[in-house]
């Protein structure tokens, strides 16, 4: 059992964040939150109720008290440098820093952010919607993947017994890449202002298989054993979804905050130039996306 003298952080109490502070503070945790904007408590709405987490949501650098044991980083990969100062004053050399946010390039993002402590990257695998400032919905099962370090263990075990259950991986690389293929599918829906129900019409459909396809070749090229019926499982995920399930990157776009376009579907054109693979799709997808996120018009 982790000792509940763990000096524990989240920064970034929005959809995901909310979730991880709710199942700490659930079973007795106590966390110190950090965000942009100061909220007296977070509420996480689930399927059995709901768990209020008390606050004060800090938003001064200078009340990071540091170095905290684990730093749970919450925030979009476009907020990443505004939150340097935190970091900065929060990690010392045996800080795991876990970072909860999209893409497979969280090391090298996060490594000069953090000095010393140990950057350990995740894939997050449940929807979690924001209905307000402080009030999250949980629609399922929270559950993350670590890389089976020791860091990811000290996690894991800080989790022990909440309900954001965490699994190590020895191939994290492709755990990564299959999670990066299905949000690299889900832009678009960005790009047609249209939920998951868009993907039972064959056009689109047909457009995603080819999405995947490359980004498959990209994927493997850099080392994930990813098999082709991949592919057809991201589909019908999206296919057999609720027609009204959106995702945290349509959020962004309808409320005209800037976009993950980059770790999201920009990555898997930029490596796949590194490889000399084609990606034709990604060619038209990324630039759409990157002026729906910011630039003139």
């Amino acid at each position: 059992m982790v000792s509940r003298q763990q000096k524990t952080a989240l920064i970034g109490p929005g959809a995901i964040g909310t979730t991880i502070a709710a199942a700490l503070f659930e079973k007795g945790h106590q966390l110190q939150i950090f965000g942009r904007t100061a909220h007296p408590q977070l509420e996480l709405s689930h399927d059995d109720g709901s768990i209020i987490v008390p606050g004060p949501v800090k938003t001064d650098p200078s009340e990071a008290e540091g170095p905290f044991d684990i730093i749970f980083v919450a925030v979009k990969q476009t907020q990443t440098e505004a939150i340097a100062p935190w970091l900065k004053k929060m990690c010392g050399p045996e800080t795991v820093v876990c970072v909860l946010q999209n893409g497979v390039e969280q090391k090298e993002q996060f490594s000069p952010l953090t000095g010393q402590a140990t950057v350990l990257p995740s894939v997050v695998w449940f929807p979690a919607q924001r209905e307000s400032d402080t009030l999250v919905w949980l629609r399922d099962n929270a559950r993350l993947t670590l890389p089976d370090t020791p860091q990811a263990r000290q996690v894991q075990a800080l989790l022990q017994d909440t309900r954001c259950t965490v699994d190590l991986s020895a191939d994290f690389v492709t755990v990564a890449w299959r999670k990066l293929l299905q949000n690299a599918v889900a832009g678009l829906m960005v790009l047609s202002l249209r939920r998951a129900g868009m993907f039972r019409r064959d056009d689109i459909i047909a457009l995603a298989e080819r999405y995947i396809e490359e980004g498959l070749k990209v994927a493997r090229a850099e080392g994930a054993t990813l098999p082709d019926s991949v592919s057809q499982d991201i589909i019908n995920r999206f296919r057999l979804a609720p027609t009204d399930l959106g995702t945290s990157i349509l959020a962004d776009r309808q409320a005209g905050h800037p976009l993950e376009w980059d770790c999201r579907n920009g990555v898997i054109q930029r490596r796949g130039k590194q490889h000399r693979i084609p990606t034709p799709v990604s060619d038209v997808v990324v630039p759409l996306l990157a002026a729906a996120s910011e630039g003139p018009g």
